[in-house]
């Protein structure tokens, strides 16, 4: 049976940059996906090495089998004269045949993508005849064998490997002419995020009233040559600096329904003391919060809880592999956790305190491997939780509270103080003394205004309490637009 086509819905939410481009990735949801079609344009002033960490980012992942990465060089100019007759004809065979199915010379039969490919192209088609008085049946002919060319020779991999949620992106440069912009939008059709890097150019008024794509403006327009993508670059192995100080052992939980290494070996890293914040004075006080300058009292901040949630993993087959928490931070269903947590699951449901329901999804609108963060989507309003702004640096003893749900007992309170700041694969972190176990990553960590300072990741093998969290400045500019 062929995979059918699901209805788009486009930048759903607003990217601020290139490395959110590369993080985000829309949902599926009954016939509806997710997608971006995003023009950056102009260039920022470290242009080059925002796409350079942005492809390496990709890279890596494509590696881990996690993503379908291509930047597309110059488009081919025509199809080669020897390889002509095959595209026509594949056009021909679509258009005798009623228009349902269609593949590419890449794609037989056998691959399942004939309707998909069909019904993408008819909607570009279409698109292409409204805009374009006096579209000849030689001319649409032409245009769809262009189209298919492009597929196989720029997209080729994507095709090849691609999967009901499978996560893919595309970038190009300069992309201004009609037909290269419509095989964007085309590949967008098929789920594929896309990315213009419109540094010199943008597309014109009549391409920008289609209103296909959304911009995301860097700085000046310019010419900035980038080398072309190559993923071998990138996969090169690099040794990095030696280390100076002696690794202390820690676990970043392993994904649920997979057994952690009995050695302690899987998921270690070394761990770099910090000592005080930067910049904050021994004698630094907690900033005066949300709470109007009052600190909460412990029985206050537990009813924080009814902004953490539980969320259950399934698998393939439904079953439920694990659990894990979740801070609500943005009231149109925006759940914010651990992406080791994200990643243990093919779909989720979501339990609310003093809520009978649960709530289902596969939505994962934003990831971060390095980070350790993921946000997903339910289908409910929320009451989400404040993120501390940091007027004040964060100090040592400073008492907090941690919410989630260790070992699956839903939304137990747990109280301490900062005991460090650590660096952890150079990601600083907040160590805490509030006791927190599996089930915990994804749950918040709270100061005594009830504000988010981290989110609970990790804990370390050995002693009693000793746990990490990632700190407010990655929480708040990972969740910016959701809240």
């Amino acid at each position: 049976m062929g995979y059918q086509y699901t209805e788009k819905r486009y930048n759903v939410m607003g990217l601020s940059s290139l490395a959110e481009f590369a993080h985000i990735r829309g949902g599926i949801n009954g016939n509806r996906q997710d997608v971006y079609f995003i023009r950056a344009v102009g260039v920022s002033e470290n242009f080059v090495r925002e796409v350079t960490e942005m492809e390496r980012e990709l890279t890596g992942r494509m590696a881990a089998g996690q993503v379908i990465y291509n930047r597309a060089g110059a488009f081919p100019r025509s199809i080669p004269m020897e390889e002509i007759q095959i595209y026509t004809g594949c056009y021909d065979a679509w258009d005798s045949g009623g228009r349902k199915i269609l593949h590419t010379r890449a794609l037989g039969e056998a691959s399942g993508l004939g309707e998909l490919v069909s019904t993408a192209c008819q909607k570009v088609v279409d698109l292409h005849r409204r805009s374009n008085v006096g579209v000849s049946s030689s001319m649409e002919r032409n245009f769809v064998s262009k189209l298919l060319y492009w597929a196989d020779t720029l997209a080729g991999e994507h095709l090849r490997q691609w999967t009901p949620g499978q996560c893919m992106k595309f970038a190009a440069q300069g992309v201004i002419k009609e037909q290269e912009y419509l095989f964007c939008y085309f590949l967008t059709l098929l789920g594929i995020d896309v990315l213009l890097l419109q540094n010199e150019r943008d597309i014109d008024e009549k391409l920008d009233r289609l209103q296909l794509s959304g911009a995301l403006m860097l700085g000046e327009k310019k010419a900035v040559p980038l080398a072309g993508y190559d993923k071998n670059k990138y996969l090169s192995p690099v040794a990095g600096p030696a280390e100076t100080n002696r690794p202390i052992r820690v676990t970043i939980p392993a994904r649920p329904g997979r057994r952690s290494s009995s050695s302690g070996q899987a998921g270690c890293a070394a761990v770099v003391p910090c000592g005080e914040r930067k910049g904050a004075p021994p004698q630094s006080i907690p900033d005066t919060g949300a709470a109007g300058g009052r600190e909460l009292t412990f029985e206050e901040l537990a009813l924080k809880a009814s902004s953490v949630v539980m969320i259950a993993l399934h698998n393939d087959g439904g079953e439920v592999v694990g659990t894990g928490s979740g801070i609500m931070i943005g009231q149109g269903g925006y759940i914010l956790t651990n992406h080791h947590v994200a990643s243990g699951g093919r779909f989720y449901s979501v339990r609310i305190e003093n809520d009978q329901a649960v709530y289902k999804t596969d939505e994962i609108i934003k990831y971060n491997q390095v980070l350790d963060l993921a946000v997903i989507r339910i289908n409910r309003q929320l009451q989400p939780l404040p993120i501390y702004r940091g007027s004040r640096p964060l100090v040592r003893g400073q008492k907090v509270v941690a919410i989630g749900s260790p070992l699956g007992l839903f939304n137990s309170v747990s109280d301490g103080i900062i005991a460090g700041f650590r660096k952890i694969r150079d990601i600083d972190m907040i160590q805490f003394t509030a006791p927190i176990s599996s089930g915990s990553s994804g749950g918040a960590v709270l100061n005594m205004y009830g504000e988010v300072i981290g989110v609970s990741t990790a804990g370390f093998d050995d002693g009693q309490n000793i746990n990490l969290a990632v700190g407010y400045e990655f929480i708040d500019t990972f969740t910016r637009g959701f809240r």
